[in-house]
């Protein structure tokens, strides 16, 4: 979500070249983008209560922000696009609430049981169908989590499955999961883990990336580059969240001022990533939220090259950067400046040790100690519209200190892929937010100090500080104490906090825009995109 951190692209996945073959395989172009559920934060303070009563076969439009990048198995699948569809053509066996991030059974018939520290079994909803209408069994539910925690896998979900020893079934409905050590938080952590067809998968993997098989409450039956995602309701489905729509579209409206007249003049029901600019204004003619999210914009330096392998250097560009000015003109105060690894009013929150306050002088003799003082830094951004406006607000307070400062901005998957993941940058501005897979400290902390990230990212891995947070976080995953596991938490804050080879400038306020006379119980959501689960159009 992602790439993640980017909203658009969430980690790496499949090749994009690989990508768009396998779309034109399949006769498609591909395309689509949005949503995912959030992580906690406030509902919307005014429900939805329609002009009339619910149109059940109703379609929903859409104004989405961000455009497909990666294809659509969810075991590789990384871009908010991609993981905003996933959330409505998905189960798994426990999803957690776009809203509340409250864990629930999805195919699961109730949350898992506990047989021991180690053992944990779940039984599959009665009834449970793919969109080609064969049964939902344990054998997929086996092949779902064993391609992901295979010694050669390449997934992303693999990283938030330490623990997992393996899943054997006990029966066509019932499966077991073996435990490397006690995990208290495996009821929701299955979540990251979406369950998938192993006939269809195993038959052609790639027309299953492309076009994709799922049991949820609506089915991809159209993808169109730069166009839009179009959605039907899966008739058979039994679940907990039934689709309240007939169809759904979604429009690639990836230019700010395109999504905010399609919501003005009525073309779409509902678009995500507000302009902030357009917040007054579209709020007389529609319902207008900013919920402050995990979704932040954060700072990565190659800590392999120098001289950003010296933590002064770090800090000092932390210091040096004007955040209260970035917010107030770039963001219209639609963000809080971090003050710790998650927001405030996160329920793992604290304040972390150390807490970047705007210091020129301060970030002036941190350059001068670790012999910086003359820096020229070339600043990788994204093109996302609300992280281009903060880019030149950045150069600004950085030339202030006299560190001479050059602005690459490009788009999200080109700037990874030809830079970041190639090694050939120094400091990288982007956004990002893994709570589109889960609100869990453990998990949030494990995406960018875990694996791919911390390897071949910010390439802090290696060092005796990231050895430490490794450390806790395997200790804080094995403790079943709450109080001492947030200690543990709060252990590793502090340390990356110091260290900062990748940390938080900022956590922000995403504002969301909806037509409350055409959608019924429509919720904004405190991470990228939109959520259609619950939501009906009225007539």
């Amino acid at each position: 979500m992602g790439k993640l951190a980017t909203p658009s692209d969430i980690g790496p996945g499949m090749d994009r070249r690989r990508f768009l073959q396998a779309i034109g395989a399949a006769g498609l172009a591909a395309g689509f983008a949005a949503s995912v559920s959030a992580c906690g934060g406030p509902q919307s303070t005014r429900d939805s209560e329609g002009g009339g009563g619910v149109d059940k076969d109703g379609t929903i439009e859409a104004g989405i922000s961000y455009a497909l990048s990666t294809g659509f198995d969810p075991m590789i699948a990384s871009s908010a696009a991609v993981l905003a569809a996933n959330l409505h053509v998905f189960e798994g066996l426990v999803d957690l609430d776009p809203v509340t991030r409250e864990p629930y059974p999805a195919l699961a018939a109730k949350l898992p049981e506990k047989v021991d520290d180690t053992t944990w079994r779940v039984t599959l909803r009665e009834g449970a169908t793919w969109h080609d209408g064969s049964k939902v069994t344990a054998d997929d539910v086996v092949f779902s989590f064993t391609r992901i925690i295979a010694p050669d896998s390449t997934s992303l979900m693999k990283q938030f499955l330490p623990f997992l020893a393996g899943v054997t079934k006990i029966d066509d409905k019932t499966a077991e999961f073996k435990l490397k050590y006690p995990f208290a938080l495996f009821p929701e952590r299955v979540s990251v883990t979406k369950i998938v067809p192993k006939a269809v998968v195993e038959a052609n993997s790639q027309a299953f990336d492309s076009l994709p098989t799922g049991s949820g409450p609506y089915k991809i039956v159209e993808a169109t580059k730069d166009d839009k995602m179009v959605f039907e309701r899966h008739d058979a489905y039994n679940g907990p969240r039934p689709a309240l729509a007939k169809k759904m579209n979604w429009r690639f409206l990836t230019d700010p001022a395109a999504r905010a007249t399609a919501i003005e003049s009525a073309r779409v029901h509902a678009i995500e990533d507000v302009p902030y600019l357009d917040v007054d204004r579209l709020a007389k003619t529609a319902s207008v939220e900013s919920v402050q999210s995990f979704g932040l914009l954060f700072m990565m330096f190659n800590c392999k090259q120098k001289p950003f392998d010296d933590k002064r250097v770090r800090q000092a560009l932390f210091y040096a950067t004007d955040l209260n000015k970035i917010i107030s003109t770039a963001l219209l105060g639609n963000a809080a400046p971090a003050t710790s690894f998650v927001q405030e009013g996160h329920p793992g929150y604290r304040r972390a040790k150390t807490v970047y306050t705007y210091d020129p002088a301060k970030a002036k003799t941190l350059l001068a100690a670790a012999g910086a003082s003359n820096l020229a830094v070339t600043l990788v951004t994204t093109d996302t519209g609300w992280v281009k406006d903060c880019a030149p607000l950045i150069k600004e307070s950085w030339d202030a200190i006299g560190v001479s400062t050059t602005l690459d901005i490009g788009q999200s998957g080109g700037q990874y892929k030809e830079k970041i993941d190639t090694g050939r940058f120094q400091v990288m501005v982007a956004p990002g937010d893994p709570s589109v897979f889960g609100n869990d400290v453990d998990l949030l902390l494990r995406w960018w100090f875990v694996g791919t990230w911390m390897d071949t990212r910010h390439r802090w891995a290696g060092t005796p500080e990231a050895t430490k947070v490794s450390a806790l976080l395997d200790q804080a995953a094995r403790e079943a104490d709450a109080d001492k596991q947030r200690a543990l938490w709060g252990e590793a804050y502090d340390l990356i906090s110091e260290e900062a080879p990748l940390y938080p400038l900022l956590h922000r306020k995403l504002p969301t825009a909806w037509n409350p006379k055409t959608l019924k119980d429509f919720k904004p959501l405190p991470t990228t995109g939109l959520s259609f689960l619950g939501v009906s159009r009225t007539s």
